[in-house]
């Protein structure tokens, strides 16, 4: 189940996995992180209505996040609750997450000095120069990145260097086997200007909700060293309100900017993904979105 942020994926991901019998696995890069229940829209355990979820809050706030390393727990995950015969519904916004989990990817490895190196370049030049930079080596990269994201835009110029190839030219082709498990591919999509207004909704009742004191507890925690979970979406900005380097306002009002970004790069990601049978998940289609995901789930089970 994929989908920009605020689209309503994992409200779908809850009722399909009760009416299959199945169980939610997690592909949000960021509510792996145990703590960050408010900015990343966590569901709460009364939202989650009795169906078990897998891969959230398993790591630090000081953990730096590795796809590899998810690609692990997700295919364990995946392949314990075959093996009991339940239904694994995966569901996330992170889209090489969900492939990691799903297609036969492999990830290269780290070479320490070139890593070093790029990591200096990134101190003295700043994300803008280097997502610029991957931009020209690996346009798909470059869309997928925030240009914020030092930290991936790091590993993406790294596997460039590495391998003499741009990451998104190792993912498998669309002619090539490329699925690790059967699986059905379904995306929630949201009209633009409907997505932007959600988003803004969002992200006031998150403030509502208690998101900078959230922050506030996380930064003791060690969340401002944490190389990813600092660079979250909402996070971010408030660490820097906290910093005393913008207003509450400020930083508010660039959460809403940033996540509406995210949320293109989001559905560009996805679009290109010739697997995914959309819903339309907008006020004007209709109502009956459950019905509507169940009768592909249906017709794949029969086909």
């Amino acid at each position: 189940m994929v989908g920009p942020t605020a689209a309503g994926k994992s409200d779908l991901a809850v009722a399909l996995a009760g009416r299959l019998g199945g169980e939610v696995i997690n592909a949000d890069s960021m509510q792996l992180y145990r703590g960050m229940d408010v900015g990343t829209a966590k569901l709460t355990r009364a939202e989650r209505r009795g169906v078990p979820h897998h891969l959230l809050d398993i790591w630090d706030v000081t953990v730096t996040a590795s796809v590899a390393e998810y690609q692990r727990l997700a295919r364990a995950a995946i392949d314990r609750l075959l093996a009991e015969g339940r239904t694994p519904v995966l569901v996330g916004g992170s889209g090489l997450y969900v492939r990691g989990a799903l297609d036969a990817l492999r990830f290269p490895g780290t070479d320490p000095a070139v890593r070093a190196a790029l990591e200096a370049e990134l101190a003295e030049l700043g994300s803008g120069a280097l997502h610029r930079r991957l931009a020209a080596a690996d346009p798909g990269a470059a869309e997928a990145i925030l240009p914020s994201n030092g930290r991936r835009i790091v590993r993406a110029l790294e596997v460039v260097e590495i391998t003499g190839r741009p990451f998104t030219a190792q993912l498998p082709g669309p002619d090539e086997e490329r699925s690790v498990y059967p699986a059905l591919h379904l995306g929630v999509a949201v009209p633009r200007p409907e997505l932007d207004a959600r988003i803004a909704t969002r992200v006031d009742r998150m403030w509502a909700a208690g998101l900078v004191d959230e922050v506030r507890r996380l930064e003791k925690a060690g969340l401002r060293e944490g190389r990813t979970a600092s660079r979250a979406l909402g996070y971010q900005q408030v660490l820097a309100y906290l910093a005393g380097d913008c207003d509450e306002e400020t930083a508010r009002e660039e959460t809403v900017r940033a996540t509406r970004r995210f949320a293109r790069r989001q559905e560009s990601w996805f679009r290109r993904e010739s697997r995914v049978h959309w819903l339309d998940a907008g006020a004007e289609a209709p109502r009956d979105l459950d019905e509507r995901a169940w009768t592909l789930v249906e017709r794949a089970v029969t086909s």
